[in-house]
């Protein structure tokens, strides 16, 4: 969520059969279980059901503000409870409700199939706060919660998602939904946006109630209110400024005046924790986790612990660290997946795209050099979620309205490392009604005719189907083979899969390459894959090369080789760090019953096969960076890593006094995987850097094994990169047996050695 947006409300409650959330395996895995009785009343659809699978990088995302577009049942477009002043539905008051709902999405699967979709991903579906604040701002968008444990009527009941995840699920597609749990709404002391957060009534034993028949919560009880918080649920460090840009500022002050959630309180982690798993459980098979880059770092990886370690396995979670291009965060942006286990909107590539197809300010080159560091810079570059706009920035398509231009981004989108998302009615070229990201947030039913005969359209379609059959482009590397100021030739190639991609920005200048480009593919006649819709057409293959070649104005040709072989490899891993116990997908291609897979040498259970996918259990070894192989045949794969955690995990505090000069940072390392083994250098990529809001004092919340004695130092790093161990003999603490909990240090004192 970006701080300039008006987010605003809405008020509900939800789900589908009655359920019980307890705790099991760990203090921090929490699960819902079912008695037969309560799911035999539930109505025609279960509320809870299992995940299709994890969203891959052979899955094309398709990204829809629930509430703008398609309005499906208009019996929910003034949901009781919701004010008179809440909706619109003429497509004109962009900050009213429009009237989109889970039926709307179900009704449009048929064109979203024919797209080649495969996998949504819709508003969060809880219910927010109810009102128009200041007669202008509701929460149609979803993220100023109020209950998490009820849907948003205004989108629908529980049943009524459960009804559109099945739909979904039963056409091959998954479903994500978003997920904020950075903040709850603003505490303007009005009913409209007062912050406060909710849950249902509880039973002698704690747990929640839910109507066996609707699954909806029963009951709405006050669990925290920004404005009375003497349990400091929330943070009350003010709001953050524009000029505001360390670390501790984002990620301990409020995002545009949203009371921001307290990730270092039990009791907040605790109640986020059952949302977590209660949407779970509802079969979806993603998170999009929003404004990661203003959450505590510490609490989002223990929450992907939580995910992961669940007994039905990992789903995809991906989250929204903003940044700008180029941009100081850069570093701590790319680890975030390394740190946390999840993934990041690529907000890499949307500026350089933007920058090169858009406004023209960068180059093709500019563009080529973004594909090859960040290849290099992320730790699983084809598990970023790669997009050309969304929700919180300008639409693409008013951007650039050149639709040669405008495909040619689609082109770059669909064929790069990373999986693929699109912002409803991309395919239709929508403009909205302006620049920004508000404007861009039009109602698809009013200025689209769901039309599958555009040109977006099909190439969108053609590089979908692509993408599921060519695992070049799902897994493979990328090559740069030319680039100039306007023209592109890329490789992406798996074992011996090969696409090549070569596009022309300029609209008026053909662009010759004299020298020979090597292709990789076997010698013969390819023609272009989109068939001549971009102006493509056939090459030669001589040698493994392309002799010279000439692009005319905004052509764009991709060429594809399939190969034939058994030799099994890895494309990829869900998740890509747990326990040991978890189950992992290892996604790739030539696997059967005879595979076999090992951790760091030690033989993994294998649960489930089939020939692109292995479902197995992280087998007992070290914990630390494990290297996964798969065997077929006396064949081995290459190679994939997986961190493994030392234990179920929690949060501890580490508290310091400490001179620094302008530029140092501190880090704190120790003998547990988790603060690096004793090694700096993977310690700086586990850890944000200490915080210092009062000089000198300085803290850290650090994700570490529950009930766990360790040892550790703090080190200093210059700005050089030299580093400076502190003096005196190891320091030892014991965490926390409650995996929910937190732990603070003394507040040590340090000198360091020179």
């Amino acid at each position: 969520m970006n701080k300039n947006l008006r987010k605003t409300i809405c008020l509900s409650t939800t789900l589908a059969v009655v359920i019980t959330l307890t705790s099991v395996v760990s203090d921090r895995q929490i699960s819902a279980s079912f008695s037969n009785s309560m799911i035999a009343k539930a109505a025609t659809t279960s509320v809870n059901a299992d995940a299709l699978g994890p969203v891959t990088p052979k899955d094309v995302v398709y990204q829809i503000l629930t509430d703008r577009f398609y309005n499906g049942d208009t019996s929910n477009d003034r949901p009781g409870g919701s004010t008179s002043d809440e909706f619109d539905g003429t497509d004109t008051d962009l900050n009213k409700y429009q009237g989109g709902d889970f039926q709307g999405v179900i009704n449009k699967i048929p064109y979203l199939k024919t797209l080649g979709v495969t996998a949504v991903w819709i508003s969060p579906p809880y219910e927010n706060r109810e009102g128009a604040l200041n007669g202008e701002y509701t929460a149609y968008h979803g993220f100023h919660a109020s209950d998490y444990f009820s849907t948003n009527k205004h989108f629908g009941t529980m049943l009524d998602f459960a009804r559109l995840r099945d739909a979904l699920h039963s056409n091959g597609m998954k479903l994500v939904i978003d997920f904020a749990t950075n903040h709850s709404s603003a505490p303007t002391g009005t009913v409209i946006s007062d912050g406060k957060v909710y849950e249902p009534n509880k039973d002698a034993n704690g747990n929640y109630i839910f109507d066996s028949t609707t699954g909806e919560a029963v009951g709405r009880n006050l669990v925290a209110d920004p404005m009375n918080d003497s349990k400091m649920f929330f943070h009350h460090n003010g709001n953050r400024a524009d000029n505001e840009t360390s670390y501790f500022q984002y990620q301990y002050k409020d995002l545009a005046n949203l009371a921001d959630f307290n990730h270092e309180n039990p009791l907040t982690i605790k109640y986020l924790d059952k949302a977590y798993m209660f949407w779970k459980q509802k079969g979806i098979d993603g998170f999009r986790d929003d404004a990661t880059l203003h959450q505590n770092p510490a609490f989002m990886a223990n929450v992907s612990d939580m995910i992961n370690s669940d007994s039905n396995g990992p789903i995809t979670q991906f989250g929204e660290y903003f940044i700008g291009r180029p941009d100081a965060k850069y570093a701590h942006y790319a680890s975030f997946p390394e740190r946390t286990a999840i993934n990041n909107l690529d907000f890499e590539f949307y500026q350089s795209v933007n920058t090169t197809f858009g406004n023209y300010t960068k180059t093709m080159k500019d563009f080529a050099n973004m594909l090859v560091y960040t290849s290099s810079d992320y730790k699983n570059p084809e598990q970023a979620v790669t997009f050309i706009d969304n929700h919180d920035v300008s639409r693409f398509g008013r951007v650039q309205q050149d639709q040669r231009i405008f495909n040619e981004a689609l082109v770059a989108l669909l064929t790069a490392r990373g999986i693929p998302n699109l912002y409803y009615g991309t395919e239709d070229q929508l403009q909205g009604k302006a620049l920004g990201s508000d404007a861009g947030r039009v109602l698809m039913q009013a200025e689209s005719n769901f039309s599958t005969t555009t040109t977006p359209f099909k190439v969108i379609q053609k590089l979908a189907q692509l993408r599921k059959d060519n695992n070049a482009i799902a897994y493979g590397n990328t090559t740069i083979l030319y680039s100039d100021d306007n023209v592109l030739v890329e490789k992406r190639q798996f074992g011996n899969d090969v696409t090549i991609v070569a596009m022309n920005r300029s609209t008026t200048n053909s662009t010759t390459i004299g020298s020979s480009l090597a292709t990789a593919m076997p010698d013969g006649t390819y023609s272009d894959y989109l068939g001549g819709l971009l102006g493509g057409k056939n090459i030669s293959v001589s040698g493994g090369n392309i002799g010279s070649l000439t692009l005319n104005p905004s052509e764009v040709d991709v060429w594809q080789y399939n190969a034939s072989d058994s030799t099994p490899r890895i494309g990829t891993v869900v998740s890509t760090r747990g326990r040991v116990g978890n189950q992992v997908y290892i996604y790739g291609e030539n696997f059967d019953s005879s595979t076999t897979v090992t951790f760091n040498g030690v033989a993994a259970p294998v649960l489930s096969v089939s020939s692109d996918t292995l479902k197995v259990t992280v087998p007992s070894t070290t914990p630390g960076n494990a290297t996964i192989k798969v065997t077929k045949g006396g064949v081995s794969s290459n190679t994939a890593s997986y961190f493994i955690l030392s234990g179920d995990q929690t949060q501890t505090i580490f508290h310091a006094n400490a001179t620094t000069n302008w530029g140092d940072s501190i880090y704190i390392v120790g003998n547990i995987p988790e603060l690096g083994n004793w090694d700096v250098t993977k310690a700086m990529k586990l850890q944000d850097g200490m915080f210092c809001p009062s000089y000198p004092a300085f803290f850290l919340p650090v994700s570490v094994p529950k009930g766990t004695s360790f040892e550790f130092k703090f080190v200093k790093v210059d700005s050089t990169g030299k580093v400076y161990w502190e003096q005196g003999n190891n320091r030892t603490f014991t965490s926390t047996t409650d995996g929910e909990g937190v732990s603070d240090t003394p507040t040590y004192n340090i000198t360091w050695q020179q």
